[in-house]
């Protein structure tokens, strides 16, 4: 089983020619409300992507959404998805997380959060889970809910001898000794340089993977984005170039890119097979506008 712990988010969506100057205000294009959330997006992305051959695995989903209509509307979309929802939490009075998303016409995307509910994602609701994340075999994290809880959920699935796997994203510093505890740090160049305490202004995906290797995470995958993957593994350093694709929306390709390689180690693929399994996931996800709608099931790719 795959457990992931994280964020859910409505991802209000507005296509735009080019991202708006300070003051400015611009015609937009289409509008969609699109189920989103980094822990979402990657739970998705883990059940769609899912080995098939080596039998399905089941995905689950720890966190929380509001007594609002967006919380109502995603959580029938990752159970619509197949994915475990018994330790998803709507809190009352709250309203559900969403996500201001902006999308001009080359693919690229400008992001602001109001997290909601995923901001009452507590330490006990992680213990209340317990049996659930006994049953996994990885658990998956992001930084889109409180880092006390983060940190928690990281601390509880080593003590239960769980591979771990986070995404450092959005950017932010970590604990000391957090780095320690996970087995595959999996954050974008940007994210890399901030926890290696560098410039990511020419920053180097090896040097990079390096130091943050010194800070204790024996494998680090950055995801560079049109330039591919640098996996710097217990095994060895290794480079995977990207697909080359006409990006239309590059929104949750990162998330995709995790859920594709999480999948691929939980059906029995080795690190490289789960890694270009996470990036032709991600190529795909690419031509497709919105989050959890760019997410292509394992079919697809083949």
């Amino acid at each position: 089983m795959i457990v992931v712990i994280g964020s859910i988010n409505m991802d209000l969506v507005l296509r735009v020619p080019r991202m708006p100057l300070p003051g400015e205000t611009l015609t937009g294009g289409a509008f969609r409300t699109i189920p989103g959330g980094k822990g979402a997006n990657q739970a998705v992305a883990c059940a769609r992507l899912s080995g098939k051959v080596a039998g399905a695995q089941q995905v689950a989903m720890v966190g929380c959404v509001g007594d609002d209509a967006f919380g109502a509307t995603l959580r029938a979309a990752l159970v619509g998805d197949g994915i475990i929802d018994s330790h998803i939490t709507t809190l009352p009075g709250v309203a559900s997380g969403i996500a201001s998303i902006l999308v001009d016409d080359n693919g690229q995307n400008s992001i602001v959060i109001a997290g909601g509910a995923n901001d009452l994602l507590s330490p006990a609701h992680i213990d209340a889970a317990k049996e659930l994340i006994e049953q996994a075999d990885i658990v998956v994290l992001q930084l889109e809910t409180p880092m006390a809880t983060v940190v928690h959920a990281i601390k509880l699935a080593r003590s239960l001898g769980k591979t771990v796997v986070l995404n450092p994203a959005p950017a932010a510093s970590l604990p000391a000794g957090v780095l320690e505890l996970v087995d595959y740090l999996i954050p974008n160049e940007i994210e890399a340089a901030m926890l290696a305490g560098v410039s990511p202004e020419g920053a180097d995906a090896k040097a990079l993977a390096a130091a943050l290797q010194k800070l204790g995470s024996d494998n680090v995958i950055i995801t560079l984005g049109s330039k591919g993957v640098h996996a710097a593994l217990y095994g060895g350093d290794y480079t995977f170039p990207a697909e080359v694709v006409q990006a239309v929306d590059t929104t949750a390709a990162g998330d995709t890119f995790i859920g594709g390689f999480v999948a691929g180690l939980a059906s029995g693929m080795d690190e490289a097979e789960a890694i270009q399994q996470g990036q032709r996931a991600a190529a795909w996800s690419v031509t497709k506008p919105g989050a959890q709608t760019s997410i292509p099931h394992l079919h697809e790719l083949f």
